[in-house]
């Protein structure tokens, strides 16, 4: 199955709503920026200037008299945990009014919005094993545990993927 293919379609759906009622969108994830810059636009309508992720460091170089960035072994930021917050005020300036998360790895996010009074914030809990794959607590991969905590405690909304969502993937 193509990478493009396993959307969440109820993302989709989120994304496009907002974006007909005038809020510009972003891609926040821990993920490498320049693999989803490649796609994001295509599936989810939010173009490269638009994404922020984990990168490394790149340096201009000349390769047969053209100039062009290559790749170095060095990391130049991490889009994880306290990295999220960093990255947010460093390529948009400003602290969303919504914000979606699923793992641990986005508790700081979560907490920086809700600093702020009238903001939305969200946990999408992975529980269909069934049509997708479920984890939190103990999971190896995705841990959910101290986000999930405190979407309870502070009353941010828990979406349940199999008991909220209807369909995951879009219909191909």
């Amino acid at each position: 199955v193509p990478y493009t293919q396993l959307v969440f379609e109820p993302m989709r759906e989120l994304l496009n709503y907002l974006c007909e009622n005038g809020f510009k969108t972003y891609i926040v994830s821990g993920g490498g920026v320049d693999f989803m810059r490649v796609w994001a636009e295509d599936i989810y309508g939010i173009p490269p200037e638009q994404v922020i992720g984990s990168s490394v460091k790149v340096k201009l170089a000349n390769r047969d008299g053209k100039p062009v960035l290559g790749r170095l072994a060095e990391i130049d930021f991490i889009d994880d945990k306290a990295g999220k917050p960093v990255g947010i005020h460093r390529f948009i300036g400003r602290a969303p009014v919504m914000a979606f998360g699923n793992s641990d790895g986005d508790l700081q996010m979560l907490q920086w919005t809700d600093r702020k009074p009238h903001t939305f914030k969200a946990i999408v809990h992975h529980t269909d094993a069934k049509r997708e794959y479920a984890y939190d607590r103990q999971s190896p991969i995705g841990q959910l545990d101290k986000a999930l905590d405190q979407a309870q405690e502070k009353g941010w909304t828990v979406i349940d993927m199999q008991k909220d969502w209807t369909r995951i993937y879009p219909k191909h």
